[in-house]
Formats: C-alpha cells, sequence, structure tokens
C-alpha cells in the first residue's frame, strides 16, 4: 500500500503519471519487507524479525535512517506490544506493520490536520504524536486509580491491595521506560546526521521530545505516589497489628493473676484455706483482680 504525503495525490486515478520526486509512504508487511528493501535499494543489515522489536529506537546509515518502535498495547500493558519497523530517506518511507496500527493513524492525521502534510520530518512529527496521543488520558486514569485505592485505605475499604498495585507498578514502570525511548528518537532525530531534514523542520523532533519527557515525569510521579500509597497501606497494616497486639497484651494481663490464683487454690492441700468451705472469697478476690485491672487500662487509656 502506498500513500502520499498529500492527501489528493493519494486518490489520483492514475499514481503512474505522478512525479517521482513526489515523497511517498510504503506500508508493508514483515512478509514483504526483505523484499521491498531489495527494491528501493535500501541495503539494512540489521534484525528484521518482528518478535525481537523488544524497543523503540533510531539508528543513523549513510542512506537512510532505521528505526523500531515497540508500542504497548493499553489493554495489556505489560505484555502485548504493536511492533513496527520503518526506514526514512529524503523523499519516502517505508514502514512495515502487521497489525495496521499505522494505516489507522494515518487516516487518523488526515482527519485532525486542517493543512496538508509537505515533508517526511512532517509525517514523523505527526505519526509519533499519535502514538502519544491517549496518554494524558491513560496516566490519568492510573492516577485516579492510586486516589480510589487510597481512599480505600483511609475507609478501611481495601480489597486484594497488592494483587491490584503491583501490576499497576509495573504498567508505570512500562510507560516510563517507552516514554524514554519515544524522547530519545526524537533527539536522535534532531540530531539530522544524514542531513534529511532542513533546519527549521527540526523543531519538530524538539517537541516530541518534550512531549514525551512530561509524560515520563508524570510516570515518575505516579510511580512515587504509588509507593506512597504502599507505604500508607503498610502503616494501616502495622497500626491493626499493633492494636491487636494490645489487645492480646491487656487481655493477658488480666488473666495472669486469675491463672495465678487457680493455680494456687487449685493445688488442694490438705490445709489450703477455703477448701472444705468452697471459694467464695477467691472468686471475689479474682473479680476485684478483675475490676481493678478494668480500671487501671481505662486510666491508662489503653482501651
Amino acid at each position: 500500500m502506498i500513500f502520499y504525503l498529500d492527501e489528493e495525490l493519494s486518490e489520483a486515478e492514475n499514481k503512474d503519471e505522478l512525479d517521482n520526486d513526489i515523497s511517498k509512504i510504503y506500508l508493508i508487511s514483515f512478509a514483504e519487507l526483505r523484499d521491498m528493501l531489495d527494491n528501493l535499494g535500501i541495503y539494512y543489515e540489521g534484525d528484521l524479525d518482528k518478535q525481537r522489536i523488544e524497543f523503540s529506537r533510531i539508528e543513523a546509515q549513510q542512506d537512510f535512517i532505521a528505526g523500531s518502535i515497540a508500542v504497548p498495547k493499553l489493554v495489556d500493558v505489560i505484555g502485548k506490544r504493536y511492533r513496527i519497523l520503518f526506514f526514512v530517506r529524503k523523499k519516502d518511507i517505508l514502514i512495515a506493520d502487521d497489525d495496521d496500527i499505522t494505516a489507522r493513524m494515518i487516516r487518523n492525521i488526515r482527519k485532525e490536520r486542517t493543512m496538508p502534510l509537505r515533508s517526511v520530518a512532517q509525517f514523523i512529527y505527526c505519526f509519533l504524536a499519535q502514538l502519544m496521543k491517549q496518554e494524558s488520558i491513560l496516566l490519568e486514569n492510573y492516577e485516579d486509580t492510586l486516589l480510589g485505592m487510597e481512599d480505600e485505605i483511609m475507609t478501611e475499604k481495601v480489597r486484594d491491595f497488592q494483587g491490584r498495585l503491583l501490576p499497576l507498578r509495573k504498567e508505570l514502570l512500562t510507560m516510563r521506560n517507552y516514554y524514554d525511548q519515544i524522547a530519545a528518537m526524537g533527539e536522535e532525530l534532531k540530531q539530522n546526521e544524514n542531513g534529511f531534514f532542513a533546519g527549521g523542520q527540526l523543531k519538530y523532533f524538539d517537541i516530541v521530545s518534550n512531549r514525551a519527557n512530561r509524560y515520563k515525569e508524570k510516570a515518575n510521579y505516579l510511580l512515587e505516589y504509588a509507593n506512597q500509597v504502599r507505604e500508607a497501606y503498610q502503616a494501616r497494616v502495622d497500626a491493626r497489628q499493633n492494636s491487636n497486639m494490645q489487645f492480646l497484651t491487656i487481655l493477658t494481663s488480666i488473666f495472669f493473676p486469675l491463672t495465678l490464683i487457680t493455680g494456687w487454690y487449685g493445688m488442694n492441700f490438705h490445709d489450703m484455706p477455703e477448701l472444705e468451705n468452697g471459694y467464695p472469697y477467691i472468686i471475689a478476690v479474682s473479680i476485684l483482680v478483675v475490676l481493678i485491672c478494668i480500671f487501671i487500662f481505662k486510666k491508662k487509656k489503653l482501651f
């Protein structure tokens, strides 16, 4: 599939008559990638295996710029990713994508822009911007989730806290690394080692880097906030455990003198007081001991 930066050219009926100097976007599958590289005269010695794409990165070659993008899927941030390989030259871009995400983003770019794209640099900027289009909403959802978990801690209505927090922290770590990689891509493109981009076009890559860095800082903030929420939960658990230990200590303090009295008068020696007449005096002493213990604990505000 071939797209032209100018949408009107993409819709032209006789594309064979179009000027070969017009910027084109070749969108293909990974199965077609090797043959397409040969047809375009792009000699790339790197790995073309889709499954090996784990990072988003850029590398400048002599006649082209090669890059890969591993985009976390919003429905499964930790596990699944969209994987894309692309090759940029002065007048064309080759993109390998099996997931149809590139075609959807190109349609979105054209729908949202009021002016047609005029350069490869503009397309790369719009493409990377589309990749980060939903990030504000995504990070706000993470923040709302953490706020809800903090409210649960305060109201003591916590449910499966660790089981929910640990995956959330892993997702935030994954997104932070992804933003860091996109920012690095913007910086690498801004270096313009091949001289493909005019000086005025480098501002687009600066915008991409700044935006990705802002999202990375937001992800860092949320990770710190997640740690604070975890500490608050642990403090609440420790307070509950201390309360339980205090309660058990009070019970032990009350029953210890009773146990001593019971042990003493339970030996049943022949000359033991109250042995013949029952234990009304001992029962009264035991009740008095309990009342004194309760009075002391209340005075110390242990109840």
